[in-house]
């Protein structure tokens, strides 16, 4: 099975730094949808991983949130695609939980519900956390511009081997050449 754990905000999607918090803020970055639709077109499995703190943090629901990934899951429709899941962490950056990234626990949860081991598969995101927990479980390392990308990329702590791509469209054209 191919898989790849695509970030949201920032990689899918416009990111702010005020929180996605309805589904009139959620907006696609220009060739992201269409690059899902081609992963899929070329039979890989396509699941989100993305820390959505604004929940545990009061700014909005887990209705708001459902709402924003069923525009997000539409919208991908109209392109052509799908996504195989969606793994969030609601809680706060103070929480202890093990599912906030950078900690590896929503992947180890990604890696126990499609029963596969997540050695060497691609994990794209824009900010260090999103690349860390991923390296944690053996993912490869796909760092962004889009989003925090371009300030990333300047970290010292970036994990070895990260390839780095203008955007989404830019990474799918490399695993699907």
């Amino acid at each position: 099975m191919k898989l790849i754990i695509l970030d949201r905000d920032g990689v899918i999607n416009f990111d702010s730094d005020q929180f996605i918090k309805s589904p009139d803020e959620w907006k696609p970055i220009p060739g992201s949808l269409e690059a899902i639709a081609r992963l899929n077109q070329w039979g890989w499995r396509v699941v989100v991983a993305s820390n959505q703190s604004g929940v545990g943090r009061g700014l909005f629901g887990m209705d708001t949130l459902n709402a924003i990934n069923d525009k997000m899951v539409r919208s991908l429709a109209q392109a052509g695609g799908r996504l195989d899941a969606i793994f969030f962490c609601p809680h706060s950056a103070d929480s202890t939980c093990d599912c906030r990234k950078p900690k590896p626990g929503m992947f180890v949860q990604i890696g126990e519900r499609f029963n596969v081991d997540l050695s060497g598969v691609p994990v794209v995101g824009d900010s260090l956390r999103d690349l860390q927990a991923g390296v944690a479980v053996g993912c490869k390392p796909y760092l962004v511009l889009t989003g925090k990308g371009g300030k990333t990329q300047l970290d010292p702590a970036l994990p070895e081997g990260t390839v780095v791509h203008a955007d989404l469209a830019a990474v799918v054209a490399e695993l699907t050449a």
